[in-house]
């Protein structure tokens, strides 16, 4: 009888010495959590090699879907119109931005709600007014112009910080702003300066830069931006912009007699606009600042005029005049002297 129980109780010692060991909690096998930006909620790639980690890829394509842009806002004339579509981009890119948001957008409310007429305000001005400023300028001037010709918002955000916040920029950064200007202004010239002196610039051309100017003020509002995340802010200022794109959309409505319902290359113009450059490149830009950092990404900016004035060419086959030679070319020195030095505050 001692036997058995001697192997029970020696069976029953091992088990004990065996459970520390069991008890060892196991490695988690869910998914990492990404962090983009002050934590956001966005799918994991799995794999080797992942197109979310970087960044070079995802900021070139960020400026490639950014340069697009002014091709679909030129294929939109005549298939929808430009207040319908600055409505309907901002109804469909709401949504797919709050739920990328989701993780922190309760708090990132609450902080927004505190400060909602400076977000109402900038959203009004740097999404609903830039935009609509743009699709309509796209009946009057060419997508290679309206690439062009928004290059010069770096220089503007340049000598706002200047004006308004006593930035002191380099010479280099001073040169290169002169040069990108003076390619906008040989846009608007057409290549010939007795149109500047005139004043007789294309309407198009002129609608735009004012939303370029609306732009960078946006941009320079920007360093009082509220304390939350930035997927979070961009959720906020959607919501701006759709709230603000009510009345001119209905303006519209009431002038045309009707809502004018999108043909299908219309409806193939507004996904990509709701989806490309109001959602993708958003998140594309903001992982691209996470991994690199602002300044280096921020110079990627710089390749939507090249790459818009290959795509107005190519896709569109405008015509390409000397004069938009001689602007790309200051556009592009202005650039690249504009990146050879920092601003001193």
């Amino acid at each position: 009888m001692r036997r058995p129980a001697l192997a029970r109780a020696q069976a029953g010692a091992k088990r004990l010495r065996r459970a520390p060991e069991a008890a060892k909690p196991a490695r988690c096998a869910g998914r990492p959590r990404i962090s983009l930006t002050e934590r956001t909620a966005l799918p994991h790639a799995k794999g080797r090699w992942r197109l979310w980690d970087q960044p070079l890829l995802l900021l070139t394509i960020t400026a490639l879907i950014w340069a697009g842009h002014a091709v679909v806002g030129k294929l939109a004339v005549g298939e929808i119109p430009p207040m319908t579509l600055t409505f309907l981009r901002w109804s469909l890119a709401l949504g797919p931005i709050c739920l990328a948001a989701r993780r922190t957008l309760a708090q990132d409310m609450r902080v927004l709600r505190q400060h909602w007429l400076f977000v109402a305000s900038l959203g009004a001005l740097g999404y609903t007014a830039f935009n609509a400023l743009f699709y309509v300028s796209a009946y009057y001037t060419g997508a290679l112009n309206m690439s062009l010709i928004q290059a010069c918002i770096p220089a503007l955000v340049l000598i706002g910080a200047a004006l308004g916040f006593g930035a002191r920029p380099t010479l280099a950064q001073s040169l290169g702003a002169a040069a990108t200007m003076a390619g906008v202004a040989t846009i608007a010239a057409q290549g010939d300066p007795a149109r500047l002196l005139k004043l007789a610039f294309n309407f198009g051309d002129a609608l735009l830069l004012i939303a370029c100017v609306l732009y960078a003020y946006y941009a320079l509002a920007l360093r009082y931006r509220p304390a939350c995340t930035s997927i979070g802010f961009l959720a906020g200022m959607a919501l701006a912009a759709f709230v603000t794109s009510i009345p001119p959309f209905l303006w519209e409505v009431w002038r045309q007699g009707g809502v004018q319902v999108p043909s299908a290359r219309g409806f193939a113009v507004l996904v990509y606009a709701a989806l490309g450059p109001a959602f993708v490149s958003q998140l594309f830009f903001m992982r691209g600042v996470e991994l690199i950092g602002p300044g280096r990404a921020g110079v990627f900016v710089n390749l939507v005029p090249i790459f818009g004035a290959f795509l107005a060419v190519g896709l569109l086959g405008e015509p390409l005049a000397a004069y938009h030679v001689v602007a790309l070319a200051l556009v592009i020195g202005g650039i690249v002297l504009a990146q050879r030095g920092r601003t001193r505050s």
